[in-house]
């Protein structure tokens, strides 16, 4: 599906400058003309959270705006609170994030917790309903790429095969009682126990609190422990470890497709920062993002190193 542009960039009224038509090589302009995309831009921060596909995607935006012009910094933070007022007072200029995580943020800072969730599964509709908090906030939401990092639900391929299941509404209508290994906040949300049961009729017995993905949880599953286990769709190690993702065929996940947010101020001031990361997120998928995860995870590979690679292969650098 292909994602339009959520916020205009726009660029302020341009400088024309007239050259003379009988200009010759005495003319200051005419060395210079033509190669300002090789210039130096000054200088940009990017931030995100820190932890492996933070980094991967990070070092993505590095990459792409050094090679644009820019002297990029990175300065990675644990927590969303952190990077997201840094980048509305502007120290950050540049955040990849995950588009109803950005919604979810916005929406509580702006009408508290008991806030009713305003993203959906489809990008464009978040896109829109988070676009006016964004913009009161300071922040412009760029193109959402494919690529999306949601809560997955897994089960062991012999599960799967026994019980014929493809779907969460697969494993509703198969009436058993199921026991889930999660994050410890799984019981109560909409996108975990709570909409498992709901939305889809699960039953789901008891909530392990083993984690969001991990070894832990990971483990559970594979020894039978747990029948289901809750995972981010972009680990490479569900299926290296013998697990299928369930697909959420209601839709219960909200999208959190990868989108770039960028200080509004900024951006009035190098627009062309949007060309350069929306050329990145038009081609970025879900399949890319696990496999970078898997290299830098599992095959050790230095992050700077699989994303150049990446990004080479694509013809992005």
């Amino acid at each position: 599906m292909k994602l339009r542009r959520a916020l205009a960039t726009s660029v302020g009224a341009a400088v024309l400058l007239s050259v003379a038509a009988c200009g010759g090589d005495d003319d200051p302009l005419a060395e210079d003309d033509g190669d300002s995309g090789s210039s130096d831009k000054g200088s940009l921060v990017v931030s995100g959270q820190d932890f492996t596909e933070g980094q991967i995607m990070a070092e993505m935006y590095d990459q792409v705006l050094s090679a644009s012009g820019y002297d990029v910094e990175q300065k990675l933070v644990d927590t969303r609170d952190i990077y997201f007022a840094q980048l509305r007072k502007g120290s950050v200029d540049v955040v990849p994030d995950y588009l109803a995580g950005i919604g979810d943020y916005l929406n509580i800072e702006a009408n508290g917790p008991d806030a009713k969730a305003i993203t959906s599964n489809s990008p464009d509709e978040s896109l829109d309903a988070i676009s006016p908090l964004a913009e009161d906030a300071g922040i412009s939401l760029l193109e959402p790429a494919e690529a999306t990092n949601q809560n997955g639900y897994a089960v062991s391929e012999d599960f799967a095969s026994d019980n014929d299941l493809k779907t969460l509404s697969d494993l509703g209508k198969l009436g058993e009682s199921i026991t889930l290994a999660a994050a410890p906040d799984c019981e109560d949300r909409t996108d975990c126990a709570k909409g498992l049961k709901e939305v889809y009729k699960i039953d789901i017995e008891k909530v392990l609190p083993l984690g969001f993905g991990g070894a832990p949880t990971r483990n559970s599953v594979e020894d039978g422990e747990s029948q289901l286990g809750q995972f981010g769709t972009t680990d490479p190690t569900v299926e290296e470890a013998g697990l299928v993702f369930l697909e959420d065929d209601k839709g219960l996940q909200p999208a959190q497709n990868l989108t770039p947010a960028v200080n509004t101020d900024f951006l009035k001031d190098h627009p062309d920062v949007a060309d350069t990361l929306n050329e990145l997120s038009a081609g970025l998928t879900t399949d890319q993002l696990m496999d970078l995860n898997n290299q830098v995870d599992s095959e050790r590979v230095a992050v700077p190193d699989a994303v150049e690679q990446y990004l080479t292969d694509e013809g992005l650098l």
